[in-house]
């Protein structure tokens, strides 16, 4: 029986749910004036994100820390497993056909959560000295970062690889490593970088081209048309022609941005980064102030990373000044997978946060579970 303690909803991070439903909400509004028909799976899609926020928020996972590396394990099976049954698509093999129902789940996607937990365990099993971890500790964690590198880059998706290994090492960065380990990379990155860029496929080279070129792709140019006859303050919907008469593509998902900006112009474009600043500001000081807490720190820290990465790419993809990658904007692009990963971490770190009265904190970095 699941008894209720008043301690949970003191610790309860509420502000965290104030600064994600206008985000939630904006992207229902949006999806609906794009299409009906993807608004009614978008309200699923919620609806799916929010049982599993709580699902995730009540599963007690200090309680079951000890499954943190099997749930880690069994997501690298799964990478692995798509170099050998992986279904194509669009000349990518990054998905696997589950038996019996028809429907394909992509297992980088479900590694995320994964990856960010198996990171909290090994640091909060092994917390760092005052100078930061040395050369063998840091060996060790890049064992457990470069693998599912290496595995999803293979599919390949290097936009997802990249994103998790920006992940695993900021989150590295923040915990703390000492600097001359940051130096030798920085050189070793500086010298590998022409053979990195021979070794990409061809498609890759090409939006780095199309990026570098003098004139954008048709996509690029067409979302920036729509940004730019928003305004100051936007458009109706009626008048917001770049989407309604079908001139801006994926509208509802990659380029939602634009879409946003074409109905609110400038002065929403600015309250829209605001609001994603502050999420992610709000994020990073949680996992500052848990001090010796290293799940909520590392958990904090990669969602974190997660979306200023994702939100800081599809931002600039949309005004030109980054590759076109199909990164989504977090919680506002139509789309099922994204968002319920998203829901699926911030129930993780509500319960790290609200259930964090179960331990107390001796000296230093060490924690006693009760």
């Amino acid at each position: 029986m699941l008894m209720f303690d008043r301690r949970i909803l003191t610790h309860f991070d509420f502000f965290l749910i104030l600064l994600i439903l206008p985000l939630i909400l904006t992207s229902l509004y949006l999806v609906n004036e794009i299409s009906p028909a993807l608004f009614r799976k978008e309200l699923l899609y919620t609806a799916i994100g929010f049982v599993i926020f709580f699902l995730f928020f009540l599963i007690p996972w200090r309680s079951i820390r000890w499954l943190i590396p099997f749930f880690y394990w069994a997501t690298i099976l799964l990478l692995l497993s798509v170099d050998l049954f992986g279904v194509t698509k669009l000349g990518a093999q990054r998905w696997l056909e589950l038996p019996f129902v028809g429907l394909t789940i992509q297992p980088s996607e479900l590694f995320k959560p994964a990856f960010i937990l198996m990171l909290a365990y090994l640091i909060q099993e092994n917390p760092p000295p005052k100078e930061g971890y040395g050369l063998k500790a840091f060996g060790k964690f890049s064992f457990y970062i470069l693998l599912p590198f290496l595995l999803i880059a293979k599919e390949p998706d290097l936009g997802t690889a990249l994103v998790l290994l920006i992940i695993g090492y900021g989150i590295l960065f923040l915990v703390g490593v000492r600097w001359k380990i940051w130096a030798g990379i920085a050189v070793t990155l500086a010298v590998a970088a022409p053979f990195l860029y021979g070794n990409l496929h061809d498609y890759q080279k090409k939006r780095i081209h199309d990026f570098l070129a003098e004139k954008p792709s048709y996509h690029v140019q067409q979302s920036i048309i729509a940004i730019g006859s928003g305004g100051m303050t936007g458009k109706p919907k009626e008048e917001a022609t770049q989407t309604q008469l079908k001139f801006l593509p994926i509208a509802s998902s990659d380029f939602i941005f634009a879409y946003f900006v074409e109905r609110f112009g400038f002065a929403g474009a600015a309250g829209l980064i605001f609001l994603y600043a502050l999420l992610i500001l709000h994020i990073l000081s949680l996992g500052m102030h848990a001090r010796g807490d290293y799940y909520i720190r590392v958990t904090a820290y990669g969602i974190a990373f997660l979306l200023f990465v994702y939100t800081s790419v599809n931002i600039l993809m949309t005004i030109g000044l980054a590759p076109v990658v199909g990164v989504p904007l977090p919680l506002l692009s139509h789309g099922g997978s994204s968002f319920i990963n998203f829901m699926l971490l911030f129930g993780i770190l509500e319960n790290f946060i609200a259930f964090r009265f179960n331990f107390l904190y001796n000296s230093g970095s060490k924690v006693t579970f009760l």
